[in-house]
């Protein structure tokens, strides 16, 4: 603030708060406690306020700002009332005689002024001294305060020594008003650490340990219910009633397997894994098999998460609506939930599938197929595999070598090295979401195949118009009738897909920019594709990073 003082400023860090007066009003600075009680009280602060002339200010902010203790300063007010001067002051001698020129009948009484805060919660006197300087009585002063209107919160000690002194003071308060607290949610348990590698000594993330489950027993309290609390009416000075707000209620969050217990309490019904949706707090439960699932087991074909100790044998399936994590290998099979993790690798054998409709973290990949609706995380290597990832695909730790098949991923691909000194083929493509675009490929086939089925029947038709029908066979007539009829739903397929596959191109192009980061090396032989524009890999290229620019693939440093 740069404004110039016109007062000495009162109080200090020493004192808790300091308030300064200056050209443009009057500011309050309260200063942070670290911790320890507040050095004053609200009614310290209105006392300086008080002393020095202040009177019209808002009590209510004054509250909030001392509440905040945010150390700046704060505009309380737009003006404040010269007092007297300190009878010790020593006046020059020319003062006195034009003082004493200028003295005002002591017999004639001050003025009474009554003002009144905006909220209507405080009336302030002050005096008027231009045609007198004598004192009011305490009744005098309350019958000012009546002909205002002001009926509640007279403060009668405040009054009998307000009118000892020409000195404003506070003559009557309002009973503010308390709204009621909103009901909420006190959820018992903690899930910021979940889906989030686990952080060593060294600031090192260990992938192995991903946290990727948060468990309850049986009997657990889950959550609870902090009722709604009802507001405290307040009342001005003209004795008016102020209505309080009530809180609002909000429902308490039961989902499957929990049970409300004393109206306020969420508990688990079942042990499993806590879901916590913005409405409802559900308990999976989890299934454990302390072997490999083969043929010991059967298929898994479970609701909610589970654990498998061993492996999953060839051509089996584990199929979960929750999480999967897995202790030992997939050796071709079928594995589908919402993260999966496998400690061991995927040995996809050319067959089976790994399908996750979040995250897929493995310790390496060999002629796998895998699929992922966020992340892929491959701690080693991939080798020769097919692997799709909604985002990214991760594969930077231990040898971080992706080689042979195809890679994609719709935001970004990380690796230490790509190919091979062999030239071996090895496709990566970013920017596009693997998902969409295999629907895109799917559906053109699919949509091309129609086409060509639909013409042909119009060929027949048209060849078999040229023939005199009644003199066919009944047997022939209906192949014709038949051909007729499923010209029409094919025509009708065929016009959908067209639409759906404009609506594919058009999702494409509004995908966002893709990325391949590569640490160490990409060989000759590998094949890229950024936001579908191609770069075959002609010579070495280390350290890079593989961005499109102008509509080319533009190769930075890492």
């Amino acid at each position: 603030m740069d404004d110039q003082v016109l007062r000495p400023a009162v109080g200090g860090p020493d004192a808790g708060y300091l308030l300064e007066f200056l050209q443009d009003g009057v500011f309050v600075t309260i200063y942070p406690s670290d911790g320890a009680e507040m050095l004053f009280e609200l009614s310290d602060v209105r006392q300086s306020l008080q002393e020095n002339g202040v009177i019209d200010y808002d009590i209510i902010e004054l509250s909030k700002i001392i509440r905040e203790a945010a150390g700046q300063p704060r505009k309380i007010a737009d003006e404040y009332v010269e007092v007297m001067e300190e009878e010790n002051e020593i006046l020059s001698a020319e003062e006195k005689k034009a003082a004493e020129q200028e003295e005002i009948d002591e017999s004639e009484q001050a003025g009474l002024i009554i003002d009144v805060s905006r909220d209507q919660m405080i009336a302030t006197v002050r005096y008027d001294t231009t045609k007198g300087s004598g004192l009011p009585s305490a009744a005098e002063v309350k019958e000012a305060l009546s002909e205002k209107g002001v009926v509640f919160g007279i403060n009668e000690e405040a009054i009998e020594k307000g009118v000892k002194s020409l000195t404003p003071f506070v003559a009557a308060e309002g009973k503010q008003v308390q709204h009621g607290d909103n009901a909420r949610i006190e959820r018992k348990f903690d899930l910021s650490n979940k889906n989030k590698p686990k952080i060593d000594e060294y600031n090192r993330a260990n992938y192995k340990d991903m946290g990727l489950f948060v468990l309850a027993k049986k009997g657990d309290l889950l959550a609870v219910r902090i009722p709604q609390t009802e507001g405290v009416p307040g009342k001005n000075i003209f004795g008016i009633d102020v209505p309080a707000r009530t809180g609002r209620p909000i429902p308490i969050p039961q989902g499957k397997n929990t049970e409300v217990r004393n109206e306020n309490e969420l508990y688990a019904t079942m042990s499993g894994q806590i879901v916590d949706n913005p409405r409802r707090i559900d308990i999976d439960p989890h299934l454990e098999i302390r072997s490999s699932v083969g043929a010991g087991t059967g298929n898994i074909d479970f609701v909610g998460g589970v654990s498998i100790k061993g492996n999953v044998e060839a051509g089996f399936i584990v199929k979960a609506t929750g999480d999967i994590e897995i202790g030992g290998m997939v050796n071709g099979a079928d594995v589908s939930g919402r993260n999966i993790l496998i400690k061991g690798g995927i040995v996809g054998q050319n067959r089976g599938l790994v399908k996750a409709t979040e995250d897929v973290r493995a310790l390496f990949a060999e002629n796998a197929n895998i699929e992922a609706g966020r992340d892929v995380v491959i701690t080693d290597t991939i080798l020769h595999s097919n692997v799709r990832a909604g985002k990214c695909i991760y594969v930077e730790e231990r040898k971080g070598i992706i080689t042979g098949g195809s890679v994609a991923a719709s935001e970004e691909i990380r690796c230490k090295l790509v190919g091979n000194p062999a030239a071996v083929v090895t496709r990566l493509s970013v920017g596009v979401d693997p998902t969409v675009q295999q629907k895109y490929t799917d559906l053109c086939k699919e949509c091309k195949a129609d086409r060509a089925r639909l013409k042909q029947i119009t060929q027949m038709l048209n060849t078999l118009g040229k023939i005199d029908v009644s003199r066919l066979p009944q047997q022939r007539i209906d192949q014709i009738n038949a051909l007729t009829r499923s010209q029409f739903p094919l025509a009708g397929k065929i016009k959908r897909a067209e639409k759906e596959i404009i609506e594919l191109e058009e999702a494409m192009g509004r995908m966002s920019d893709g990325k391949i980061r590569v640490t160490d090396t990409i060989y000759p032989g590998v094949r890229i594709s950024i936001n579908s524009i191609m770069m075959n890999v002609q010579s070495t290229i280390r350290r890079c990073l593989l961005t499109v620019k102008d509509d080319r693939i533009n190769i930075g440093t890492y």
